[in-house]
């Protein structure tokens, strides 16, 4: 791998900063997995699929839950890892005080207007949980899967263009759903 040298001191920070906020989250439904997995997996991703060497992509997409999901806030952000990075994560940030359905909605309806960053995170986020709701054990109805899928869809379809590798991938990711989904 090619990442800078100088590029993976300061992902590596974020990694750390991003799992003491996360320490005690785990991923709902998945067998109790820690969330920093979720968060690692998609700066990997980034990396090895979509070859991105971006430091405020990079920093971003390990941070990218942080101000939604725990109680970290902009300006702790902004002090500790840049403007541009906690722009970024904001962007991507849902509104928890909406319902499911209506933060799934606004993620389709705004994806147009996030930066060329944080459209290239949104969607390696779609592909990665997509895999993971289809590979991890999971009580999820087929019927949450599907909107799932179908939510990512939509959202790749407001938004593709940015990284061609991972918008190939998360088409790839969608059509391997619908795979097992026809099959169940």
């Amino acid at each position: 791998m090619d990442v800078k040298t100088e590029l993976l001191p300061k992902v590596m920070e974020a990694a750390v900063f991003a799992a003491v906020k996360h320490q005690y989250l785990r991923r709902g439904g998945y067998d109790q997995l820690p969330y920093i997995n979720h968060l690692l997996k998609i700066t990997n991703e980034l990396i090895t699929i979509g070859g991105e060497r971006d430091e405020a992509l990079l920093i971003a997409a390990v941070l990218h839950d942080v101000l939604e999901d725990t109680d970290t806030n902009f300006q702790e952000l902004s002090s500790l890892f840049g403007q541009e990075v906690a722009s970024i994560v904001n962007e991507l940030t849902d509104d928890m005080s909406l319902p499911h359905k209506v933060r799934k909605e606004l993620q389709v309806t705004t994806a147009a207007k996030l930066s060329r960053k944080a459209q290239i995170i949104r969607l390696a986020d779609k592909a990665s949980n997509i895999r993971d709701i289809f590979t991890y054990p999971l009580n999820w109805p087929l019927e949450k899967k599907i909107a799932y899928v179908d939510n990512a869809e939509a959202v790749a379809n407001e938004i593709s263009g940015e990284n061609p590798k991972i918008d190939a991938w998360l088409r790839e990711t969608i059509l391997w759903a619908r795979g097992i989904i026809k099959n169940s």
